[in-house]
C-alpha cells in the first residue's frame, strides 16, 4: 500500500494548489479521489492487485495519472506486439528535445514545439519510412534554474527492412538536422535515436507510458504549478498516429486481448480499504466466495 499511500498524500497537496483552477465540483472529485481502494490478494497476501476504486481522472491528479501512466505502457506494449507479429514491423525510440524555456515562455514553446513535430513527420524522407508513431510530450522542470525543458518521447513503426535498408535508414546527425529544420532552431545540439529491442522493450516503452510531468515537478510551488496548469491544460499529451492509431482502436474495441500478458494469480481475498488519519485503513477483508 505504500505507493497508493504515498501518491494520495500528493493528491492531498494538489488540493492545496488547484482551487482556483477548477470548478467546486471538480474540486470535490479531487478531494475524494481514492477514499477508498477494493483490492484482491492470493492465499499468500503477499500478491495483491487493485480492483477499483474511486477515481478523479484529473490529469493533474498524482494517483490518477500514475495508474494511467501504467494503463498507458500495458496498451503500448500490446500495440508493439501486435505491430510486430501482425504487420511485421519494427520500432526506433526517438527524444526530441529544444533548450530550456522560461515559465512565461512555455506554454507558446510547446505549441511551437507541436507544429515542429508536424513538419518532421511531413518531411519526404521521414514520411517515406514512417508507418506510424506514439509520441509523448514531457515536462521537467529544474528548481535551480528555474527553468522548463519540454521533450517528445516517440515509437516510431518501421518496415523491418529499414535498419538494413541504405537509402532508406536516418542515421543519428540527419535526425538532429532535421529536427533543427523543423524547429528553426539550431541550437539543438542532440536527439537521442535507437533501435527498440525485440526481446526487451520495457525501457522505451515505460519513458513513452510515464507521466507527462512529475508530480514532484509541478507540486514544487504556487508559481511552478500555475505554469505547468496553463501550459498542458487542453493538449493532447500522448498522441497515436498512423498503424498504432488504428491498432488503439482495436485495442479499445478489445480485439488485442490475446496479446495482453494473463496474470497466473488466484486470488482468493478482497481486501477494502478506507482513507483516515493519512493512511489507508482495512476495513474488511473475505474470501471471493463470500458474498
Amino acid at each position: 500500500m505504500e505507493k497508493y499511500t504515498e501518491k494520495k498524500l500528493r493528491n492531498q497537496l494538489l488540493q492545496t494548489l488547484i482551487g482556483k483552477h477548477v470548478s467546486d465540483k471538480t474540486f470535490e472529485r479531487i478531494k475524494e479521489c481514492n477514499t477508498f481502494l477494493f483490492m484482491v490478494a492470493d492465499k499468500t497476501m503477499e500478491k495483491t492487485k487493485l480492483y477499483r476504486s474511486n477515481n478523479c481522472e484529473h490529469r493533474f491528479c498524482p494517483m490518477c495519472a500514475w495508474k494511467k501512466s501504467r494503463k498507458n505502457a500495458l496498451k503500448i506494449g500490446v500495440l508493439m506486439q501486435y505491430l510486430r507479429e501482425e504487420e511485421n514491423k519494427e520500432f526506433v525510440f526517438l527524444t526530441l528535445t529544444v533548450p530550456n524555456v522560461k515559465a512565461e515562455e512555455l506554454n507558446d514553446e510547446i505549441k511551437h514545439y507541436n507544429k515542429s513535430f508536424q513538419r518532421l513527420m511531413q518531411r519526404k524522407e521521414v514520411k517515406s519510412v514512417v508507418k506510424g508513431y506514439v509520441r509523448q510530450l514531457e515536462v521537467t522542470y529544474n528548481k535551480e534554474r528555474d527553468d522548463y525543458h519540454p521533450h517528445f518521447h516517440v515509437i516510431l513503426a518501421v518496415n523491418k527492412s529499414y535498419f538494413t535498408d541504405t537509402k532508406a535508414y536516418i542515421a543519428r546527425d540527419r535526425w538532429l538536422e532535421l529536427w533543427q529544420q523543423s524547429t528553426k532552431n539550431n541550437l539543438i545540439t542532440q536527439v537521442d535515436v535507437r533501435k527498440v529491442k525485440v526481446t526487451d522493450n520495457k525501457k522505451e516503452v515505460s519513458e513513452i507510458a510515464k507521466y507527462s510531468a512529475k508530480d514532484s515537478d509541478y507540486l514544487e510551488g504556487e508559481k511552478v504549478f500555475d505554469t505547468f496548469y496553463k501550459s498542458l491544460s487542453g493538449k493532447r499529451l500522448i498522441v497515436y498516429s498512423g498503424l498504432f492509431k488504428d491498432a488503439s482502436k482495436l485495442y479499445e474495441n478489445k480485439e488485442l486481448e490475446k496479446y495482453k500478458q494473463l496474470d497466473p494469480t488466484e486470488y482468493i481475498y478482497q481486501i477494502f480499504y478506507h482513507w483516515g488519519q493519512q493512511k489507508y485503513i482495512e476495513t474488511e477483508k473475505k474470501l471471493m466466495s463470500e458474498d
